[in-house]
């Protein structure tokens, strides 16, 4: 068993080597030194400390790999110097390589790191092994952030980084450059930036991380086995910061809109019309206020809620359910964790177009607390002025409590309340977080609902969730068990479906011969079962496959045989006389590769059986055969600008006749150039057709050609300049007739059914 080292200062605390009855080391505790001087590059362009700070950082050195072979040696080479001071914790990382024109980095734009080698610090500043932060750069110093979740549930496989929220931005310092013998790498982490408790001096847990993509090497100090479920309990213990405090810490960031457009207004279904501004200014403020140094109150007027970054194009065609777009706005972003819950109860695109918003996040002690209020002008909005509800709005309030208990184990309770018209949404409900073991987790939840409706009608029902993991380096299980009564309805989240009582089995098993090029592979499986509440079976789905992972990021999952059988009741289609089954065989492959330095390509494809959901007025579903796939080249040129090709595809076509029912084709290109770690210049476009059949579908043909452009000045997170615009281009009659099925479209004839230009500042005030 090999040994951490350290490099002796003065005010380094070394603990011997202790092994645990499982063969693991107790994590070692560090006393980080108290710097006079801020460390520089400079001072390290030797890859070594010059006599400035020699012997006044903590040098920790013997990371361990993680991947591709838990508890190896690594390829490489890597040493970190830590030191504080009264405002700022820093780190440099000394990433030596022996290679060093096979390192991979790019000038790209904040956040996109993770295709190139990079360096992280993980910090629990409760030192609870709960929460923690996670800040990471590549060797040109370009951000990431993230907090991080500990027991999260993932999906048991290699590279599920489910316990990351990267929603998570703040405001701190990185440079780095490459060397002839590797790279170097300068973290600065404001203390104003972090939320600990008022002790003092302070106890942190500290995880440090290299990832090196030729090799697929995963390296942390001190060691994280795979082996083991979980990270911070595996942590180092940071002592020897004293007398530091974030201090009184508000922040301002206003922000100005301007911007003209031209879109239509569906706001009377019967009579759409076009709408133009040639000038529309908004003005709005954010505003953050730290409490004790735990508790963040954000509250904003009029928010900038324009979203800067598109949703990536996903299959809507053909679905029967509603499919899930993540949250981009950055006001619902921050602390989302807080608000957690084994059901999704907090899904907050349902506050479409908010005035006001209020949110207090924070932790004391075992006690950790988030509350939502807002408004949203939407409901009123999308009514025709006739409407009694027209110009009203609805009303959202959420609250979050949990409480730490045992090791690494959570129980809490939510409650969310939506109001609109008279009418409300009410859910309230309780969970767990429970670790069993170093490799078992089991979460759950109960909730309960009450729906008044517009038209008065009334609905109430529970909901259930029960999920366990097991987390190893080989055999993966996860278990999971819905149960989604008929009155189950949360306005405020995410569920798409109810009525149900849903059983998953997902499991996995891995060889690993660790090879040079042949790192691992083994049976993989995906399974579940849903019948409705009256025991009707609605569907069984089976998934296996063999997945093989090799080095530079190359994996593919093999899927030969699969199955799902569905059943559709006369509820969901009226011209069924019974419940019918159809059964639908199909097979599938899946993988992603970054084997060479410049391109990434990831790929998903399933043939098979399929159902036409969408069937023509008068005609019942029928099976035919489905070809479903997306797939996305990536392409990084010049170390500058990057290029994501994505294609996506729906085809159906019935199995009889071969006639095709409907095809959806997503083409998207997206270029962006960076010009500077502040500078970039980004430009998307996407064509989306539907080619339907009138004979087979219900669904109106359609083609869209959207371009989207933007120029990006982020100085940091709250600091930004934008310009962009936005055209759409669309098969529309240009008389705007309403169909059953949506606008009248046209065989060819485009029209511009939106664009805008806009320009919007903000500017972060710390104070």
């Amino acid at each position: 068993m090999r040994r951490w080292s350290f490099h002796k200062t003065p005010s380094a605390l070394i603990l011997g080597l202790v092994l645990t009855p499982f063969g693991f080391a107790v994590p070692p505790a560090v006393q980080i030194p108290r710097i006079d001087t801020p460390p520089t590059l400079g001072d390290f362009e030797d890859m070594q400390p010059s006599a400035r700070v020699a012997g006044h950082m903590l040098k920790i050195t013997g990371f361990i790999a993680r991947e591709p072979a838990d508890g190896a040696e690594p390829t490489q080479s890597t040493d970190v110097y830590l030191a504080y001071d009264q405002h700022n914790l820093y780190a440099v990382f000394v990433a030596w390589d022996k290679e060093p024109e096979k390192i991979r980095a790019r000038m790209t734009r904040r956040e996109d790191v993770f295709s190139d080698d990079s360096v992280e610090i993980m910090i629990d500043t409760f030192h609870d092994a709960r929460r923690a932060y996670a800040f990471a750069t590549n060797p040109f110093g370009i951000q990431w952030d993230a907090l991080w979740t500990e027991g999260s549930i993932g999906n048991g496989t290699p590279g599920d980084y489910s316990g990351f929220d990267t929603s998570f931005d703040t405001v701190w310092h990185s440079e780095g450059h490459l060397t002839g013998r590797g790279y170097l790498v300068l973290m600065a982490i404001p203390f104003k930036s972090l939320r600990f408790a008022g002790s003092d001096p302070q106890e942190w847990g500290l995880i440090l991380n290299r990832a090196i993509p030729r090799t697929n090497e995963n390296l942390f100090w001190p060691r994280i086995s795979n082996r083991i479920q979980g990270r911070f309990n595996q942590a180092a213990t940071l002592t020897g910061l004293d007398r530091i405090s974030p201090a009184r810490n508000v922040q301002l960031i206003p922000y100005g809109l301007f911007r003209s457009f031209r879109d239509i207004d569906r706001r009377d279904p019967d009579h759409p019309t076009f709408e133009s501004r040639t000038f529309k200014p908004d003005v709005g403020l954010d505003a953050k206020f730290i409490l004790h140094d735990r508790f963040v109150l954000d509250a904003t007027v009029n928010p900038d809620f324009s979203q800067v970054e598109s949703d990536q194009p996903q299959i809507t065609v053909n679905q029967r359910f509603e499919v899930f777009f993540p949250e981009k706005r950055p006001f619902f972003l921050e602390n989302s964790n807080y608000f957690t819950t084994p059901i999704n109860l907090v899904f907050t695109r349902r506050i479409a177009h908010p005035e006001f918003g209020l949110r207090l996040t924070g932790k004391a002690g075992p006690w950790a607390v988030g509350i939502l209020a807002s408004d949203d002008r939407a409901p009123g909005e999308i009514v025709p002025p006739s409407d009694p509800h027209s110009g009203e709005r609805a009303t959202f309030a959420i609250a979050r409590v949990s409480h730490d208990i045992l090791d690494q184990s959570t129980i809490g309770a939510i409650f969310t309340d939506r109001e609109f018209g008279g009418g409300y949404n009410r859910v309230g409900a309780v969970d767990a977080n429970i670790k069993i073991n170093q490799n078992w987790r089991i979460q759950g939840a109960a909730a309960t609902s009450a729906t008044l409706n517009l038209d008065g009608s009334y609905l109430a029902g529970p909901g259930y969730k029960i999920d366990a993991e097991r987390t190893g380096r080989k055999l993966n299980l996860q278990a999971l068990y819905l149960d989604y009564s008929p009155g189950f309805v949360t306005e405020t989240g995410f569920v798409n479906r109810t009525d149900i009582r849903q059983q998953n089995i997902n499991a996995s098993y891995y060889f690993r011969p660790e090879g040079k090029f042949l790192i691992s592979w083994g049976p993989t499986v995906q399974q579940f079962a849903i019948f409705d509440h009256s025991g009707t079976a609605l569907d069984y789905f089976v998934l296996p496959g063999i997945r093989v992972d090799m080095t530079r990021g190359t994996w593919v999952n093999f899927h030969p045989y699969a199955y799902d059988d569905v059943f559709l009741r006369p509820q969901d289609y009226g011209g069924l006389t019974k419940v019918t089954a159809y059964p639908q065989p199909f097979w599938g492959i899946e993988g992603a590769t970054s084997w060479f330095k410049q391109i990434e390509f990831n790929w998903f494809f399933v043939s098979g059986e399929g159902v036409n959901y969408n069937p023509s007025a008068g005609r019942i579903p029928v099976i035919g055969h489905e070809d479903q796939g997306n797939a996305t080249l990536t392409i990084h040129a010049g170390g500058r600008l990057r290029v994501d090709n994505t294609y996506l595809l729906e085809h159906i076509r019935e199995r009889e006749t071969h006639l095709t029912a409907v095809t959806n084709h997503i083409f998207r290109s997206k270029w962006n150039y960076q010009f500077t770690r502040a500078l970039s210049a980004r430009v998307i476009l996407q064509y989306t057709s539907v080619l339907s059949n009138p004979q087979l579908s219900s669904l109106s043909p359609t083609k869209n050609f959207n371009a989207d452009f933007l120029i990006t000045y982020l100085v940091h997170p709250g600091t930004a300049i934008y310009v962009g615009y936005n055209s759409n281009l669309q098969n529309l009659d240009r008389r705007l007739i309403p169909t059953p099925t949506g606008l009248l479209t046209t065989r060819d004839d485009f029209i511009n059914d939106g664009r805008q230009f806009f320009v919007k500042a903000s500017y972060l005030f710390r104070f």
